[in-house]
């Protein structure tokens, strides 16, 4: 028994002629009889009466007819309901960010894409990228600018941006505040607040690296999970922090943002940002922004 086979004989009980029940379906009259015959051996009983001149339900017919006709509305109320939140998603793309990009990236992406795309609404959800995958995984997201980890699911696609530039952290009452630039030399010993490895491994993992490179021990003052939280650290004198460039953009009183003079170390390559999106998935907002994206990114990766 399956849907098909319930709508033809609903629509035969409503006419009583399978003439008039077939052209209602679009169907062969001999096509119609098959697929009621099914439905009565599937159910082991009888539903209809026909004759040459007549067809009338039996009483099984009767019984049955009701529960057809609840099952159908049933499944087209469902129908219906998805048909209507595939709409309202389909203009609305759902877009995922790590608090860098979030300040820095998405913010101009969105203002260029809204002047191209005025039609599509946008939703922003910040987070981190062991967050944010999952999300796109579960189709809660249509696509997310995160860290790509070394395996990424192979249900998703991801295209690299560029390498953010990373700068240092530090209280406007420090030291070294006023110098226009500082190398990793220049902060030996001086105490850190370094990304829970965990959540940011990219992040924690750039920190150790510079120090490492230049022959240094990282001296780790304080773990923290959120950028706002490193930076209001920072600003409480606590130590300082090795932070994307585009943290400057969190207005925390106290707190200057000194370029870091990396001297072309590899480990300036530790700040990658990408896109993701899930694989099989059409969407038209979305590869709309990401079309843009592609056009306007060495334009983007200047300002990173």
């Amino acid at each position: 028994m399956d849907l098909n086979q319930l709508r033809c004989f609903v629509s035969v009980a409503d006419e009583l002629h399978f003439g008039r029940a077939a052209q209602k379906l679009g169907l062969l009259p001999a096509s119609l009889s098959r697929h009621i015959r099914l439905l009565e051996e599937s159910l082991g009983t009888r539903l209809m009466a026909r004759t040459t001149r007549s067809v009338s339900l039996t009483e099984d017919g009767l019984v049955f007819l009701e529960g057809a006709r609840e099952i159908l509305t049933k499944t087209e109320a469902l129908q219906q309901r998805f048909h209507t939140s595939r709409q309202a998603r389909a203009d609305v793309l759902r877009i995922g960010a790590i608090d860098s990009a979030a300040a820095g990236l998405v913010p101009m992406l969105l203002h260029d894409f809204r002047q191209q795309c005025p039609d599509v609404s946008t939703q922003l959800s910040e987070d981190k990228t062991i967050r944010l995958i999952p999300k796109l995984l579960s189709g809660s997201l249509d696509l997310a600018f995160i860290r790509a980890p070394d395996i990424v699911d192979p249900k998703l696609k991801t295209m690299f941006l560029f390498h953010e530039t990373a700068v240092v952290a530090m209280s406007e009452n420090h030291r070294l505040a006023s110098r226009a630039s500082v190398r990793i030399e220049d902060l030996a010993d001086e105490p850190l607040i370094v990304p829970e490895r965990r959540s940011r491994p990219h992040s924690h993992d750039l920190t150790m690296k510079l120090f490492i490179e230049a022959g240094l021990q990282a001296r780790v003052a304080q773990l923290a999970e959120e950028k706002q939280t490193i930076v209001n650290l920072v600003a409480a004198e606590i130590g300082l922090a090795i932070v994307p460039q585009w943290t400057s953009r969190l207005a925390v009183s106290g707190v200057r943002y000194i370029a870091l003079d990396m001297g072309g170390t590899a480990a300036m390559n530790k700040l990658p940002l990408s896109v993701a999106w899930l694989k099989g998935v059409r969407d038209p907002g979305r590869d709309r922004i990401l079309a843009m994206l592609q056009d306007k990114l060495a334009h983007y990766a200047e300002l990173a």
